[in-house]
């Protein structure tokens, strides 16, 4: 099922019951799973591997050098697990040597028209992100996020479990799983009670998160401290706490504590200011 007019190198591995449609590009290091689908004009190249049943639209390029200035022209890659789908236009490029070299997608995902995913970008499961949304290089999303149109993500952000971002928002700093964000710059509104609902959470797992919100984020939560780490205390110091709470917490003290302006895996970039000076040619 492969077009008169779509090009596959004869390198590429291609799982059984492949589509590729007109005008279609796979590269010599790329792998598809079972199931996949090129419709036309869709490009797919790099050291790309695939899972099964991944749908690429017209105009989709993955698997391409990053644009990062630090990329030396190693064999980086791009790994995508099963059931995603990429809408017209979207971009995903492979990682880059002093990232860890790989850029991830996980399973069954949604990436609207337009969406840009950097690299060294590690994404988990069943997410949502809208159109022209842009993610920058060495972000993370957490399983279940669900993102708004036109949200631009800074390098280094994680945006946690079944967080919820608001259309057009500047998202600097990590996102709190189950909250919800909105504004330039992003800022906790509330939580995402829809959105666990939707995914089955019970009541009281529902009732539990809310609470913390509460403490944490409403206008009442000053009660508790005037700082976010105080307001932290109060919440840990409950005796009864479900793994959803026990997990918020966790995650907001590690970006408080271990992060950089606010995120936590810029404390983990591997390379210094020296190295910058290096790649950029600058004294910055």
């Amino acid at each position: 099922m492969i077009h008169p007019s779509a090009y596959v190198d004869p390198k590429a591995e291609l799982g059984r019951n492949i589509s590729i449609g007109p005008f279609s590009y796979v590269g010599a290091g790329v792998v598809l799973g079972d199931d996949c689908v090129l419709h036309n004009n869709a490009t797919v190249t790099g050291n790309t591997v695939c899972g099964r049943a991944n749908v690429f639209f017209p105009g989709t390029v993955v698997g391409v050098v990053p644009q990062d200035l630090k990329y030396k022209g190693g064999p980086t890659r791009l790994e995508i697990g099963d059931d995603n789908v990429f809408r017209e236009y979207v971009t995903v490029h492979a990682g880059t040597e002093v990232g860890g070299g790989v850029t991830r997608v996980g399973s069954h995902n949604r990436f609207l028209v337009g969406v840009h995913i950097a690299h060294d970008v590690i994404i988990g499961d069943d997410c949502i992100v809208s159109n022209y949304t842009q993610v920058a290089g060495h972000a993370r999303l957490e399983d279940k996020v669900t993102m708004g149109g036109m949200i631009g993500i800074h390098h280094f952000v994680t945006i946690g479990t079944m967080a919820y971002v608001g259309a057009m928002a500047r998202v600097g700093t990590d996102v709190p799983p189950f909250m919800v964000v909105e504004g330039n710059p992003a800022e906790v509104r509330g939580f995402n009670k829809k959105g666990m609902q939707r995914w089955g959470y019970s009541e009281a797992q529902i009732r539990a998160v809310q609470e913390a919100w509460k403490v944490l984020y409403s206008s009442k939560a000053r009660e508790h401290g005037n700082s976010i780490l105080e307001r932290l205390a109060v919440l840990e110091g409950r005796p009864e706490l479900n793994g959803e709470v026990r997990y918020l917490c966790a995650s907001i003290r590690r970006t408080l504590q271990d992060g950089v302006f606010g995120r936590y895996l810029e404390a983990l970039r591997k390379d210094s200011d020296a190295d910058r000076r290096a790649y950029y040619g600058g004294e910055g």
